[in-house]
């Protein structure tokens, strides 16, 4: 039997309201979408080959709240992604971190992302950056602004969860 053509497999979870910008990162980001949940993208890091499962749940908004414990456990990283300019898509990512974060295994790695950050006028954002960074710093988890439109820190954001062990 032929060895994989990677070195490392990784599952990961994006989470968040819809129309925070989940399926347009994973779009942004991924090459090969194997239906409307599923993407995978195989990615050199550190001179090794790392292959990312990535589940969408764009098609599961009404679950958000009611994810299960296995379904995230399952995963080696998860994206929590809300709209900078929609406080309510914030306020739901950061309830569910509260309710789920120490449920969770340790060795899954966590990242809040503050998606559609290349609004230039400020007025029009709901969710500053010292507070979606003060959430992260609270729960002791990365923190990234991104945006699908431009590209920002897409690519950063997956390659975080990507180096977890």
């Amino acid at each position: 039997m032929a060895a994989p053509p990677y070195d490392h497999f990784k599952k990961l979870l994006v989470l968040g309201d819809s129309g925070v910008g989940k399926t347009s990162l994973l779009l942004r980001f991924s090459d090969i979408p194997i239906g409307t949940d599923l993407s995978v993208k195989t990615i050199e890091m550190d001179n090794e080959w790392v292959k990312l499962q990535i589940c969408d749940t764009n098609s599961q908004e009404r679950l958000f709240k009611k994810i299960t414990r296995a379904c995230y456990e399952a995963a080696d990283g998860i994206l929590l992604v809300y709209d900078v300019t929609n406080e309510s898509s914030f306020l739901h990512v950061r309830d569910w971190i509260r309710k789920n974060i120490h449920s969770s295994s340790n060795n899954v790695k966590k990242v809040l992302v503050g998606n559609k950050a290349d609004m230039d006028d400020e007025s029009k954002r709901a969710v500053s950056r010292a507070r979606g960074q003060t959430l992260a710093d609270v729960c002791d988890i990365m923190f990234l602004e991104t945006s699908a439109k431009t590209n920002k820190n897409v690519e950063d954001v997956f390659f975080a969860l990507a180096s977890c062990t």
